[in-house]
């Protein structure tokens, strides 16, 4: 089995496991299945559950696509004939709660037919209302995982995190952060394998940490108030999909299946003019931590 096929492999296996944990933690939603192909080579398989006991809406998609370099990437590379064969597991949940975060997490492998391969991916959390305590527990175990493999890793990949997962033209993050990696390649010291056993543990960590936050989360109080605060939060999370998120720019460029490519988006949002909240609220309290270089640990 060549490297390329075992990754994919695995990652389907990944889809798999993730499903049955999170239909667990919800208690009644069940993940669908649909596959599907894409012309130019390829295809991948999309795990989607709606209105669970407590996810709203929730994606679980892999994929394996192969083909023609697109055209935004023809200008990186000296071979504009080289081929590309990408394969991963990307992950949005949305909760009914809007004192459950929504989560995001996304691991993948891409080669290409001139020899250059590399990993990437990334897991971030993004509140509607911030828990100190939530996010200190989630940076410390992303925290434990990295140093298990590089003590320069969390350092490195969490402040690429604060810097990919930022909505310029709104001046502040998608959320808490997380981490995030693009181009792991072979370096000095560290070897193909050493990078996939980092990626395969990052795809690890989403299932148990969410479980466990889905659970927390579950019988905390909410109105109306905190409801049309959500809708405003998942606005921002759509902003950023449709104008920054490179992984959309990636499917739709290469005629990924548009149904699989959308589905982090939310399954309700609002947008309201110029809306600011009062002083002294939780929900003014938010936008005052969606900064980078935060220190949560």
């Amino acid at each position: 089995m060549q490297f390329s096929e075992e990754v994919s492999a695995w990652f389907r296996s990944l889809q798999d496991s993730i499903c049955v944990s999170l239909e667990a933690a919800d208690g009644s939603g069940k993940f669908g299945s649909d596959a599907w192909s894409r012309p130019e080579g390829g295809g991948g398989v999309a795990r989607v559950l709606e209105k669970g006991a407590l996810l709203e809406k929730g994606g679980v998609m892999y994929s394996a696509v192969s083909g023609e370099l697109p055209a935004f990437m023809k200008g990186e590379v000296k071979d504009k004939n080289a081929t590309f064969y990408a394969t991963g597991v990307s992950i949005v949940l949305h909760p009914h709660s809007p004192m459950c975060p929504i989560i995001h997490m996304n691991v993948r492998y891409f080669e290409m037919s001139d020899g250059q391969c590399w990993f990437g991916g990334g897991i971030d959390l993004t509140p509607h209302y911030v828990s100190r305590e939530d996010a200190k527990t989630f940076h410390t175990g992303l925290k434990a995982v990295c140093d298990k493999h590089n003590p320069s890793y969390y350092v490195e990949f969490k402040k690429w995190a604060d810097d990919y997962f930022f909505i310029p033209h709104r001046n502040e993050t998608r959320g808490v952060g997380g981490i995030f990696f693009d181009r792991l390649t072979e370096a000095p010291g560290i070897s193909k394998l050493q990078r996939w056993d980092f990626v395969k543990e990052v795809g690890q960590y989403l299932a148990p940490f969410y479980s466990d936050l889905l659970k927390k989360t579950a019988s905390l109080k909410y109105g109306e108030n905190e409801k049309q605060w959500q809708y405003l939060r998942r606005g921002r999370y759509v902003e950023f999909n449709l104008v920054y998120d490179k992984g959309t720019r990636f499917g739709l460029e290469t005629n990924g299946r548009t149904e699989s490519i959308l589905v982090s988006m939310p399954p309700a949002a609002s947008w309201r003019y110029d809306h600011t909240p009062e002083r002294g609220t939780a929900e003014a309290e938010t936008l005052s931590l969606l900064k980078k270089g935060i220190s949560w640990i």
